[in-house]
């Protein structure tokens, strides 16, 4: 059905707008303040108070800076609060770089990887756009995270401390994504003109060795052997030598990381709940773990977190943080803003609705680290994030369980607070999704 915009039409819009209650200042006030501040609703700011029956210790807040590790810097900031409790070393921070170049080298692999199995499909086919849109980011899940760990380890931030690049990442993500598309073409010409296995790993293999080199000049090169040394809060002093990677881990943090299970709230018809799924092509480390999601119903998927904050462990979450959200102060309500009345237009979509049409899906990763209930219901939550101590409550932001409901896709949780049926749920192959499916996002922000 086709239908033109006529005069005729459009001098009835205007004519409406002009009957329309306050529309001559309604107008100026968006204008001149915007569609945020005009719509602004002050009442949810008072109700989200930093107050919570259910509150963790608060650590002081890492700064991603201008990179998008916020998947990374919510992982390694609920390891560092065992490692604090354990060892008397608040404010502790372990290296974000170093998961951080071990992730963009697996992920360079990942990617020559996915362009050697869809080699064969022509350049139009949208498996081979998806890959090269984004050959590699700085964005990731969970269990991305944890391949990298069971592989590489961890280190102290003081080991491997931050670079220009890792904490201002797009001058690299630029280079390395020109690199891995050339490469691609390569890769795409020898199976092309029937290249032996041999000649292609051959090729593949300098191609890494390339993409080290760009790695170690940008971010440093990861240590193999080091010396912890430190003072804990009583002003101890510590030393602990010869340390790999691995072992620093195992003494330091010492989660098995096979404990820790990826849950999702995907409400759509194409995922049923109660039941594993993966993503295909989403991954950073060939051979290591693949991501796996259990989706789970809301209530499930709340009382779950709450559980694992009253045992004293934080929860690593992703969810929509550009929604109904307030950087400076720190609050995340669908109340904030009310926009559907400014403009008197009804803007309501359900959660399955804005994934199935594009509105929201995962784009950053935060830690969970309080809860305030009432009548043992959630009203609202505590969240660090990973953005500086500059905004919100030195760090810290308020999420309403109302916002909780809409806007949060995936938490980890210990299987060990899973019921039995859902834990044996865990060990059922999962059903793979299409690459672009929302529940691949990577948190990134």
């Amino acid at each position: 059905m086709s239908q033109e915009i006529t005069p005729e039409i459009l001098k009835q819009y205007q004519e409406n707008l002009q009957k329309h209650p306050q529309a001559a200042s309604l107008k100026r006030a968006v204008m001149n303040n915007g569609i945020l501040a005009a719509s602004e609703n002050t009442d949810a700011k008072v109700a989200m108070t930093q107050t919570f029956s259910v509150d963790l210790t608060a650590e002081k807040v890492a700064d991603q800076k201008q990179s998008g590790r916020c998947w990374m810097f919510a992982a390694l900031n609920t390891m560092r609060r065992s490692l604090a409790d354990q060892f008397n070393l608040k404010d502790f921070e372990l290296s974000q770089n170093y998961t951080n170049f071990w992730d963009k080298f697996e992920k360079s692999n990942y990617f020559y990887e996915n362009v050697l199995s869809t080699a064969t499909e022509p350049t139009s086919s949208r498996k081979v756009a998806f890959l090269m849109a984004t050959p590699q980011q700085d964005g990731g899940q969970w269990d991305m995270l944890t391949a990298l760990i069971a592989k590489y380890g961890i280190v102290p931030k003081s080991v491997m401390p931050e670079t220009y690049n890792s904490s201002r990442s797009s001058e690299l993500n630029s280079t390395l994504n020109l690199k891995l598309r050339k490469d691609a073409v390569t890769l795409r010409q020898m199976v092309a003109t029937n290249a032996s296995e041999t000649n292609i790993n051959t090729a593949r293999n300098q191609m890494l060795n390339e993409d080290y080199r760009i790695l170690v000049y940008a971010l440093g090169e990861p240590p193999v052997k080091f010396d912890f040394e430190y003072r804990d809060d009583d002003k101890a002093y510590h030393l602990d030598r010869n340390l790999t990677p691995q072992t620093f881990f195992k003494k330091y943090v010492g989660w098995n990381l096979d404990d820790y299970q990826s849950i999702i709230n995907a409400p759509t018809d194409d995922k049923p709940y109660n039941h594993m799924y993966t993503i295909e092509m989403l991954g950073n480390v060939v051979g290591g773990r693949r991501v796996q999601h259990l989706n789970l119903d809301i209530a499930t998927f709340k009382q779950l977190a709450i559980e694992q904050l009253q045992a004293g462990e934080s929860v690593w979450f992703g969810s929509d943080v550009g929604q109904s959200s307030d950087r400076k102060v720190g609050i995340m309500d669908p109340e904030i803003y009310k926009a559907d009345e400014l403009f008197d237009v009804d803007f309501g979509m359900t959660k399955a609705e804005r994934l199935d049409y594009g509105e929201s899906l995962m784009t950053h990763a935060m830690v969970i680290t309080g809860v305030d209930l009432v009548d043992d219901k959630p009203t609202k939550w505590k969240v660090e994030n990973s953005w500086g101590d500059k905004v919100g409550e030195k760090g810290y932001f308020v999420m309403s369980d109302a916002w909780f409901d809409e806007y949060v896709y995936q938490i980890v949780i210990n299987k060990k607070y899973l019921p039995a049926d859902l834990k044996k749920v865990t060990e059922e192959d999962p059903k793979v999704l299409e690459p672009w499916d929302p529940m691949g996002a990577l948190a990134g922000r």
